[in-house]
């Protein structure tokens, strides 16, 4: 452990990407939130397995930042020493995805800069303009230590928040080291009208509290809840409600697009929004993948609307197969369970579970590479050759990305002897990147580019495939909260929300990622593709000597805490 500052690290991008975050703050000074961020990071961890990390501190007048972030899973990198070390009643929580070139423990988050008041940050999504905003900082004489945009829109806020500060000056005899509310929330705005993409952000503000706000089309998700302890109000901020239920708190609600919830150390909280016409325009993939099942998002049960896209699937396929002769209806675990459960019930086939799952091997979509991603996906799944022999078989994922996986999938279930397979999707053709914080692949590498259905249906092994209509998949979610004003659906329509993002954008985007894939090992894979070569995963806290052990116990504490006025 090492101390930079105030600051004390336990342990020592890219742009940013689908990440799990946290905040947490309970009003009694005696409290610890570091169970509870634990609890959280945990039930938020299929949002991210490639890193982790916590940063807490007390409210109390003097109190230093207590910083663990490292390569790997949530109770990996967390340790009872570290947990112990970990104190304080307020804090943030970070899980992050893996993607090309961000291994890098000193890009785990929290991210933390000193000025002004001590400001930690835990970032979900990515920003569109960050080479814009870093010639901003530059010419501001701020450093940059990483390649993180998540650090990129720290500092942009640091930046914005000293410029108000400066501009209202405390009254005469009012403590010079106070920061009003309307700084802060000056500051969103500022930060809003800078930043362009999908991005949710709690940040942790030392002697003030939290401090949690959303991009101004809504597209990646932050709710807001809270719980009674006696007399005091406990508050929390997740990506997901799903981590608001396991701490037992009540979801309140959705922070809105664009809005800023301020909650001080004494409990009070402040909510404003910090942009003239904000929309709602959720990621459309949330709903479709990433977010759990028992999780509310924007007022829509992520089951409620997986259910829905089934149905939607079911009524396709009668339109399209009206003899289409299925046995049977088999989810490929475990995000397509509740899509396939309402297609069979809808087309009046019996519901089987066909594969079975080996929990403890990562998901393999979220894999860094594509060698691990194909050898995972036997170890992940296996058969049970009896729900497949000798019959005509409809398999429901959720969505076909690279195809790699799904190609696997259909060799696996043609080994089990069946009659026919059929294929469907939850979600469209994948033909586009998505810019806003999913880390979907270039163009040339998505199965369906340049590809008809038909052809990709030949290619992934399967006798006819049935993709989701965009419509009906929003329908799908727009059924359950008809005040959606749209969704970010560019991975399936090409249409961002964002008016920066257009073809030069994405050229140069895969051009960017073109040179971060690793380098190929010329073992060609049977879809003819050449494999990346393998990278062995570095143990939690072993990080290859990425995070400079710094340690200076006689460093001073902070001299002036700061206060909200």
């Amino acid at each position: 452990q090492h101390r930079v500052g105030g600051l004390l690290l336990l342990e020592a991008a890219s742009p940013g990407a689908m990440c799990g975050i946290v905040g947490v703050l309970v009003q009694d000074t005696e409290g610890h939130v570091n169970q509870a961020l634990f609890d959280a990071l945990t039930v938020l961890q299929h949002r991210g397995q490639d890193a982790a990390g916590m940063v807490t501190a007390n409210s109390t007048p003097g109190s230093r930042l207590n910083l663990k972030k490292s390569n790997g899973l949530v109770k990996e990198v967390f340790q009872q020493k570290d947990m112990e070390e970990l104190q304080g009643n307020i804090g943030l929580g970070h899980v992050r995805y893996p993607t090309a070139g961000s291994s890098s423990c000193a890009e785990a988050q929290p991210l933390y800069t000193n000025c002004p008041h001590g400001l930690c940050i835990a970032h979900n999504g990515t920003l569109t303009n960050t080479e814009e905003l870093r010639e901003v900082l530059a010419a501001e004489h701020r450093h940059l230590n990483t390649a993180s945009d998540s650090e990129v829109l720290l500092n942009i806020f640091a930046k914005e928040l000293e410029a108000s500060i400066r501009k209202s000056p405390p009254a005469p005899g009012q403590n010079r080291h106070q920061v009003a509310r309307e700084n802060i929330f000056d500051a969103v705005q500022k930060v809003i009208q800078s930043c362009t993409g999908g991005y949710a952000v709690i940040m942790l503000i030392a002697g003030v509290g939290l401090l949690g706000f959303r991009d101004p089309n809504g597209i990646r998700p932050l709710v807001f809840g809270k719980s009674q302890a006696g007399e005091n109000t406990n508050y929390v901020f997740s990506s997901e409600s799903v981590a608001i239920d396991a701490l037992g708190y009540q979801l309140e609600r959705d922070v809105q697009p664009a809005e800023a919830i301020l909650i001080q150390t004494n409990g009070h909280v402040h909510t404003q929004v910090c942009h003239p016409s904000p929309k709602l325009n959720p990621c459309v993939f949330e709903y479709v993948y990433f977010a759990r099942p028992d999780s509310v998002m924007d007022g829509v049960p992520v089951y409620e609307s997986r259910l829905r896209m089934g149905e939607k699937l079911a009524l396709k396929i009668m339109r399209e197969h009206p003899d289409h002769g299925i046995d049977v209806v088999v989810p490929i675990p475990d995000t397509s369970r509740a899509s396939a459960l309402q297609c069979a019930y809808t087309l009046g086939c019996p519901f089987r579970e066909g594969f079975i799952k080996n929990r403890y091997i990562a998901r393999t979509f979220i894999m860094p590479g594509q060698a691990s991603r194909r050898k995972n996906v036997r170890l992940k799944l296996n058969t049970i050759k009896n729900e497949f022999k000798g019959k005509n078989v409809l398999l429901v994922d959720d969505s076909i990305v690279r195809g790699t996986t799904s190609k696997e999938i259909v060799a696996m279930a043609r080994d089990a002897g069946p009659n026919k397979i059929f294929f469907c999707s939850a979600a469209p053709p994948i033909l586009y990147p998505n810019v806003y914080g999913i880390d979907i692949p270039t163009r040339t590498e998505l199965i369906a580019h340049e590809r008809t259905t038909e052809e990709i249906a030949r290619h992934i092994g399967v006798d006819w495939l049935v993709y989701q209509d965009l419509e009906d998949l929003e329908e799908s979610i727009r059924s359950v909260n008809p005040e959606m004003d749209g969704f970010d659906s560019s991975c399936f329509s090409g249409s961002y929300v964002t008016p920066d993002v257009d073809a030069a954008f994405l050229n140069a985007l895969e051009a960017s990622k073109t040179q971060e894939r690793p380098k190929l090992s010329g073992k060609t894979q049977a879809n003819g593709a050449a494999a990346a070569e393998e990278t062995p995963r570095q143990d939690a806290g072993q990080d290859a000597g990425e995070c400079e052990a710094l340690h200076n116990p006689k460093r001073a504490k902070i001299e002036d805490p700061t206060h909200l006025a």
